[in-house]
């Protein structure tokens, strides 16, 4: 999109993602089980929103506008209308224009563009919420649910984990296409997940050693899942994205908001560039590219300026590990099927040239599915103002990236981010 107006994301704040074999998720196996309950989605709009505005002193009040990004609400925790939920976070929101914006895995990041838009049409102050939680059901009935971000009528029939088996359906033709690239390689993006997953406290699979033996190939402890014979020798556990809980907030101003905050721009990153496009749900795309990804990712950086080669951090939609691999070929990180000598070299590590999701992405970190694009962002500024941690870059980036996609490249919004001090 063009924007006329300067904008700004001031900060925000994200929620533990937790899920299953996560030490803070309450399940069967828990000492606590029985005792405490997990966060609801309520509870965990509430905290991302008081979260946001606590750590930016944004006083409710002043926010014009609001959105949330959340995928099936009304499916995991029989609960739509959220705009009105963001009201139930905090009393001085009563009665502002917010509402609920739906795009698969990529819901976070179509509430945050809506945000950016609201900024170019006149709002100063707007807040953007990204929440789900998943495991309220079981993982059948769990993928059921996520199909729908499929053409269920289509394709929900391929596997009973209808997701994992269209990615595993772009693993195997992108492995028979490039005969120098194996599934040992494709193993160098789960372990890199996972190895910054253990230095985020807020990582889902912060605890879960993953060795570089074990990403590569099958075994009992990483099983191939699928029921579908054709596919299932293609995808092993390691290779997946996580079904978590989560939320993330944040806020977004004009240079008019950053004034009435009483903030300056090195209080804040601006977004320089934003753009999102969808492909066609009814129709099947080549397996070995991400056509709806280049295609926003194209116009960013037209809009922004630079190139892929400017881009000094980034956050890239991983649901799966050769979505990673696909996305860094989209992004114009690498040629095709060149993307796994990016890991295997080091390059996307936290100390690499270009460091890729230092916190995990979603299969380290996690992916509850309306959060993630409002997650990208936020990581993307926590690297660029020093609040890492343990998993902070060596260097402060200046120029970083966001990619969110929903579906199988079907809807996907692609930022450019600069480091203002």
């Amino acid at each position: 999109m063009g924007l006329n107006r300067r904008a700004f994301v001031l900060g925000g704040h994200i929620t533990p993602f937790i899920g299953k074999h996560n030490p803070d998720f309450i399940w069967k196996r828990h000492p606590d089980f029985g005792k405490r309950e997990n966060p609801t989605l309520e509870e965990t709009i509430t905290a991302a929103v008081i979260g946001a505005l606590e750590s930016t002193g944004t006083a409710a009040e002043l926010i014009d506008k609001a959105w949330i990004g959340n995928f099936a609400g009304e499916l995991f925790s029989s609960q739509g209308h959220l705009g009105a939920a963001v009201v139930g976070a905090h009393p001085g929101l009563m009665y502002k224009p917010i509402m609920r914006v739906e795009g698969a895995c990529a819901s976070g990041g179509l509430a945050y563009a809506s945000a950016l838009e609201s900024i170019q049409a006149g709002a100063d102050i707007n807040l953007v919420v990204g929440a789900e939680v998943q495991t309220t059901v079981s993982a059948r009935t769990g993928g059921d649910y996520l199909a729908r971000a499929s053409h269920y009528a289509r394709q929900r029939e391929i596997d009973d984990f209808t997701f994992p088996a269209l990615f595993a359906s772009r693993m195997k033709a992108y492995l028979q296409a490039y005969d120098d690239v194996t599934e040992a390689d494709i193993g160098y993006f789960a372990k890199k997940a996972y190895d910054n997953a253990n230095k985020n406290p807020l990582a889902h699979m912060k605890a879960v050693q993953m060795s570089l033996e074990n990403a590569q190939a099958a075994s009992d402890r990483n099983p191939n899942f699928l029921s579908n014979p054709e596919l299932s020798p293609w995808l092993k556990m390691s290779d997946c994205s996580q079904v978590s809980d989560g939320g993330a907030a944040m806020i977004l101003v004009s240079e008019e908001g950053l004034r009435k905050l009483g903030k300056t721009e090195a209080d804040a990153i601006e977004i320089l560039a934003l753009d999102y496009a969808a492909g066609n749900l009814y129709q099947d795309a080549d397996p070995l590219v991400m056509d709806t990804t280049a295609a926003a990712a194209g116009r960013a950086y037209a809009q922004a300026g630079i190139t892929p080669g400017d881009v000094q951090v980034a956050e890239v939609h991983d649901c799966f590990t050769i979505a990673e691999a696909l996305m860094y070929e989209a992004l114009g990180f690498a040629d095709k099927g060149k993307a796994v000598n990016l890991v295997k070299d080091g390059v996307t590590a936290i100390d690499g040239r270009l460091p890729v999701n230092t916190g995990g992405g979603l299969v380290g970190f996690g992916h509850p599915v309306g959060a993630t694009g409002v997650k990208q962002v936020m990581e993307i500024y926590r690297q660029m103002k020093g609040q890492c941690g343990d998993y902070q870059m060596p260097s402060t980036p200046n120029v970083g990236l966001t990619a969110n996609m929903g579906g199988s490249d079907k809807t996907v919004v692609v930022s450019v981010l600069k480091n203002l001090g």
